[in-house]
């Protein structure tokens, strides 16, 4: 399979722009192939009630796409008056995966926000929203002089299609997989989440095995670009 020149081991061209919005505590433009998502981390002094006087903070994640993000257009889920299911499974996943990697005693009794919109979709949305959104914290953490997370949180996208494992799936690869796997990681290689479908029929553990260890190299990849972005190389 061509992949357009890439290997089945290997990512879509990978960039991230740091600091890509001047007014945001930390901000960063991700992109994966045709995928370009904006991540934005805003910090807010004081935490939710329910967290008030204990001494720890909270992070929570907001994930939208933009309507033009796709071949067709998507109408604005406020327009709708309610975010789809899609939505809120996807940015629970962002703020798990960073709580995940971070002490909230670390953050103080602060809120970040961290936002992720999809500005053009080609597959691995949501993966490229966890690695952006880690940029986003790190460089807030470094301006407003608060604790960083103590890892590093990368996510990537693989799959079984057409019977071959791939690592970083685009949109037409997605659509037609026989597996449909989303691998969160730290920067270490462990694991912090795993999201696995078999879209035709099961298969066995000795293949998720075999699909994590190619995440695993496409997380290390990843990883390395999130530590030149924030100037820890």
């Amino acid at each position: 399979m061509s992949r357009e020149g890439r290997g089945a081991d290997e990512l879509r061209p990978l960039e991230i722009a740091p600091g890509y919005l001047e007014q945001a505590h930390g901000s960063a433009l991700i992109s994966l192939g045709k995928t370009r998502v904006l991540c934005t981390a805003t910090v807010e002094e004081g935490v939710p009630r329910w967290l008030a006087g204990k001494g720890v903070g909270w992070l929570t994640a907001e994930y939208g796409m933009l309507p033009a993000s796709s071949g067709q257009r998507i109408r604005r889920e406020a327009s709708e008056g309610r975010q789809k299911g899609r939505t809120v499974e996807i940015q629970r996943l962002i703020g798990r995966a960073i709580r995940g990697a971070y002490d909230m005693k670390r953050l103080g009794e602060r809120t970040v926000w961290l936002d992720c919109d999809v500005i053009q979709a080609d597959g691995g949305t949501r993966t490229a929203a966890v690695s952006g959104a880690w940029v986003a914290l790190v460089l807030a953490a470094d301006s407003l002089g608060f604790s960083p997370p103590e890892e590093q949180v990368a996510a990537v996208s693989l799959g079984i299609v057409g019977g071959e494992m791939l690592l970083d799936l685009d949109y037409a690869e997605d659509s037609s997989a026989e597996v449909d796997m989303n691998i969160v990681m730290t920067g270490g290689g462990r694991l912090i989440e795993i999201q696995a479908t078999a879209e035709r029929e099961p298969f066995a553990q000795e293949t998720l095995d075999a699909l994590v260890t190619l995440a695993r190299r496409g997380v290390e990849q990843i990883a390395e670009a999130q530590r030149h972005a924030v100037g820890r190389a």
